[in-house]
């Protein structure tokens, strides 16, 4: 029998732009692998949302395989065993895989995966798929690479492949495609989740484009505005039914706005930082953090499930619970009330957050769990004044009534401060503190002091300076730029070329911010590529 190219499907669940299927096509017989494995979906970072999203673009990658000719290999356990158990029946000539940057447990699988196809005498051929670079010497160049990877026009799926011929193992286990029970995942109410598979991910690509990026710029910051002015593509570039470098071309193609543009730079940045240092998932970027919080359970729980008293922090989260996605700002305030407010450690708030994410990109994910909770030390230190953001991104009220029903009959002007209405306002309004909604766990101005007497505490230590400086000459961005400038002239010219956000994003622990600078949050924050 003539051996096969495997292509190893992961977090790529396309067949066009994707460079394993198309060289391994051009070899001999392919064989499409997908091997779902119950111990990453065991992981306290995974859950039935993301899994639900999986299966669908699974489903789409499974009939598109079949249309080209060579259908999908449904496997369920361990990699390297399906690996080595198919070995046992076919003559593997190679395997095909994008480069993963993914959390801990992905890492290790890799790592043992590699020593175990070195040891078979396969060939692993991993190819680049976005604008992170493997062994990372320097971040110097490090966006003329990006523009060099993903500036250029999108792979189309191939014409054909040719599939094995006399397949002696069955395509499919028992069953089919495993439900979420089946791999003991927890019951994930989540009615508002986007759908997942490729034609989803073009329809939204296709719609933004089209009308919806007109009100982004505008539009991101707010969770009234945010669902429709933002791409929603952020599900769809984490699991891969979209190639970033398609939604590039796309942008480009059609005149995207030149911010969106950006933030799909800055999202290939933070996954480098990941890639470039894995620890950064585990332990703080800058040591003397270490141990700086202890998370309270109960104030853990509280900010889980939208009881922290605080409405518009409330509301985000009871959105986010709902439909697995909320826009960066939200997200960031989200994580700073836990980090700040809640005096919770990241690791713990993260967690829950990378739970209900659809869209959970570890590489993302947990560097901004860090600068929002201020332990890289060379970002600005952000303690969010949460009653000042929802007075600045729900004015009227709109969004919390949606989310919180407890408050539909209190007065707008104690709705934002619940806790400033008498208990005779109280009774009036339906909404007695303690029995329909609760009372404030932290006092919102007393706790950001408080924290930011503890963070900048740690800041004014013996060496934390030279640290921060050897953090920043490792992860920052270069100022050389980061996008290819459009043509123009002028001061408003030069406006567009500046990166929203760059110099708050990676304001070096060295600079002039004093403590209490951040705590009205009225300037740009950073960026994340969620669109």
């Amino acid at each position: 029998m003539e051996a096969v190219q495997v292509v190893l499907f992961k977090r790529d669940l396309r067949v066009h732009d994707h460079g394993p299927l198309r060289e391994a096509s051009r070899r001999g017989p392919v064989l499409p692998l997908v091997v779902v494995e119950p111990e990453l979906w065991a992981l306290p970072d995974a859950s039935g949302r993301q899994w639900a999203f999986y299966a669908e673009a699974l489903l789409e990658l499974q009939e598109a395989l079949s249309q080209l000719g060579s259908p999908l290999m449904l496997r369920v356990g361990a990699l390297v065993p399906v690996l080595a158990a198919l070995e046992e029946r076919l003559p593997l000539a190679a395997l095909w895989s994008h480069e993963e940057t993914g959390n801990g447990w992905t890492y290790a699988r890799d790592r043992a995966l590699a020593v175990w196809c070195r040891d078979r005498g396969i060939p692993w051929h991993e190819l680049p798929q976005n604008g992170v670079v493997r062994r990372l010497r320097s971040r110097d160049g490090w966006a003329r690479r990006w523009e060099d990877r993903l500036g250029q026009k999108p792979l189309p799926a191939p014409e054909r492949l040719e599939p094995p011929r006399e397949l002696p193992v069955t395509l499919l286990p028992p069953g089919g495609l495993p439900a979420a029970e089946d791999l003991a995942l927890a019951p994930d109410p989540c009615p508002g989740r986007q759908r997942g598979g490729r034609q989803a991910g073009l329809a939204l690509l296709d719609s933004f484009l089209a009308q919806r990026c007109r009100g982004y710029v505008k539009g991101l910051s707010s969770p009234l505005t945010a669902t429709t002015s933002c791409s929603r593509l952020s599900a769809h570039l984490a699991f891969g039914t979209l190639s970033l470098r398609e939604v590039v071309w796309a942008s480009r193609r059609r005149g995207g706005p030149k911010a969106f543009e950006e933030r799909l730079h800055w999202h290939c940045h933070f996954i480098q930082k990941l890639e470039s240092e894995p620890e950064l998932e585990f332990r703080d970027a800058h040591p003397a953090y270490a141990g700086l919080r202890q998370t309270d359970p109960k104030l853990l729980a509280a900010w889980a499930e939208g009881r922290t008293g605080l409405p518009f922090v409330d509301a985000c989260m009871r959105a986010l619970r709902a439909e697995g996605w909320i826009n960066f700002r939200m997200r960031a305030l989200l994580m700073a009330v836990a980090s700040h407010h809640l005096w919770i450690d990241w690791r713990d708030s993260g967690l829950v957050l990378a739970r209900l994410f659809v869209d959970y990109e570890p590489g993302i994910h947990w560097n901004q769990c860090q600068m929002q909770a201020g332990t890289t030390g060379i970002n600005i230190v952000r303690i969010y004044n949460p009653v000042k953001q929802g007075l600045d991104h729900d004015p009227a009220g709109v969004y919390m009534r949606r989310w919180l029903p407890e408050l539909a009959g209190v007065p707008l002007v104690h709705l934002h401060t619940p806790w400033t209405m008498t208990p005779m306002e109280q009774q009036a309004a339906g909404c007695v503190l303690g029995t329909h909604y609760p009372a404030p766990v932290v006092d919102p101005l007393a706790a950001a002091r408080l924290a930011r007497e503890r963070v900048w505490g740690v800041r004014r230590g013996a060496g934390f300076r030279e640290r921060a400086a050897a953090i920043q000459e490792r992860h920052g961005s270069r100022r050389s730029g980061l996008a290819t400038p459009r043509a123009g002239r002028g001061r408003r010219a030069e406006r567009q070329r500046r990166s929203p956000g760059q110099l708050d994003l990676f304001a070096s622990a060295m600079d002039s911010h004093q403590p209490g600078a951040q705590e009205l949050s009225g300037e740009r924050e950073s960026t994340r590529a969620e669109g």
